[in-house]
């Protein structure tokens, strides 16, 4: 099918944004927040996916794509950086709203060093897999920003929302690999497997979500800030 994987972009946003107008979370209330994250983040991501296109990190299956290219990109996998970051942050709105228990900050600290020390080990050893390399670097940079220089305070709750989000993306994720619709270079990965999802892919999406939700807060406390 042509339009497999524009169907999955489709199937991805529908519901958060039907949902978006429920009058307990209001996820409409807070698009103007998303907008300006889903720009920066998403020129940022996109010009890694030109180059990883251009690099044969990935490749995409014709098959199952309308045709519809810029800059070597599907239209299908430029409205997937759209898409998934927007409903992911709606599930994170949604657990803010309906989930007030939130992971103890010792476990957040420590599980962001475990992250910080394997994904550091993972470049000292594998850095000349590109993927792999961009992947964990960007994740590393992003976690000491976060949670050490700026030290803000939603780590724990968005934590929560990116275990939640695993669900979808290994639906997601699965389908776009095991058609597949998204073909993958493994040299220039490590070549390890979660079914047919690359392990990289699972931190891209952390990466992907963390950029994401640190924009969106600062836009948010930024107009609180204003309106105060």
């Amino acid at each position: 099918m042509k339009y497999a994987y524009l169907l999955i972009d489709f199937l991805s946003v529908i519901f958060p944004l039907l949902l978006s107008f429920d009058k307990r979370v209001a996820y409409h209330k807070s698009w103007k927040f998303i907008w300006p994250g889903l720009f920066i983040t998403g020129i940022l991501f996109l010009a890694w996916d030109v180059f990883f296109t251009v690099k044969g990190v990935w490749s995409f299956n014709p098959n199952y794509i309308l045709g519809i290219t810029f800059f070597r990109l599907p239209l299908e996998e430029i409205l997937f950086f759209l898409t998934i970051p927007f409903s992911c942050i709606f599930i994170y709105e949604c657990l803010n709203y309906y989930v007030k228990w939130k992971i103890p900050d010792w476990i957040i600290k420590l599980f962001t060093a475990l992250l910080l020390i394997t994904s550091a080990a993972i470049l000292l050893f594998f850095y000349k897999r590109l993927y792999t390399l961009i992947n964990f670097g960007t994740l590393f940079l992003l976690l000491i920003l976060l949670q050490f220089i700026f030290k803000v305070k939603w780590l724990n709750r968005f934590f929560l929302a990116y275990l939640v989000s695993l669900i979808p993306f290994y639906i997601v994720n699965g389908i776009l690999t095991s058609i597949p619709i998204v073909s993958y270079n493994n040299a220039e990965n490590l070549a390890v497997r979660v079914g047919t999802i690359p392990v990289e892919d699972h931190f891209y999406l952390m990466s992907l979500l963390l950029m994401n939700v640190a924009f969106f807060e600062y836009y948010r406390k930024r107009d609180a800030s204003f309106t105060t």
